[in-house]
């Protein structure tokens, strides 16, 4: 029997932790709305909302963005882009928040949802990356299939990516960095770029690195950064 389109986007992580101060819910009322995906959007919203840009942005995608430190530097650096960035994590949307405000970053949109529930909405070969950055590594075999990133969600990135474009993943879970690495490597249409250990022992230059990637190599959880290409 198929699965339900409700069983299909079954989320199992957290969707809030600690309460919300008054200034975490003051971004929430006042800052979330100008940077909000809506969920009516459609091929010609995200066409508009693309060209106040510029004519030459591209379109990326972070999975997951957690405390929105990676995201905001992305932006931060290419401003020129448009990012959507998705995160059913209410505390870690209201963080993101925290860096739009402080940077006046004007070319973020945020779904604070799963992002399962976005990806019909996006035009084939709209994206030109997606990030998957230090997902929950669900390490127990019985929880394999709450991992992100499987053959199904790779065949949806396959579609959304133009050719030649990039699936960017990095963990410090050694669970965690086996599956990412051997999902993305059987799927027909992505290839791996790494050359030489140094291509995924070493954080690439233009992924900004955050407090959570510092702490953990301190800790002695050193990541693994993998870049693949949509052939």
């Amino acid at each position: 029997m198929a699965a339900s389109a409700t069983e299909k986007t079954r989320f199992y992580g957290r969707r809030k932790g600690r309460p919300l101060s008054q200034n975490m819910q003051r971004l929430l009322d006042e800052v979330l709305p100008d940077n909000l995906l809506p969920e009516d959007m459609d091929e010609s919203w995200l066409s508009k909302r693309r060209a106040q840009q510029g004519k030459d942005s591209e379109l990326i995608l972070e999975i997951g963005f957690g405390g929105g430190e990676h995201l905001a530097g992305l932006a931060a650096m290419h401003r020129d882009n448009l990012f959507i960035g998705a995160e059913p994590f209410i505390n870690g949307v209201v963080s993101l928040l925290r860096h739009i405000e402080a940077q006046k970053l004007k070319n973020i949109c945020i779904w604070p949802d799963d992002v399962r529930l976005i990806l019909d909405k996006l035009p084939a070969q709209s994206l030109s990356a997606v990030y998957v950055m230090f997902p929950d590594p669900w390490p127990k075999a019985r929880h394999a299939g709450r991992r992100i990133l499987n053959q199904g969600m790779l065949d949806r990135l396959a579609d959304l990516l133009q050719p030649k474009g990039q699936l960017r993943m990095a963990s410090d879970h050694p669970v965690a960095k086996s599956w990412l690495l051997a999902e993305a490597m059987r799927h027909p249409d992505f290839e791996w770029r790494a050359r030489s250990a140094a291509d995924w022992r070493e954080r690439p230059s233009g992924w900004p690195q955050t407090r959570y990637m510092r702490k953990g190599v301190i800790e002695g959880r050193l990541p693994s950064w993998f870049e693949f290409q949509r052939r």
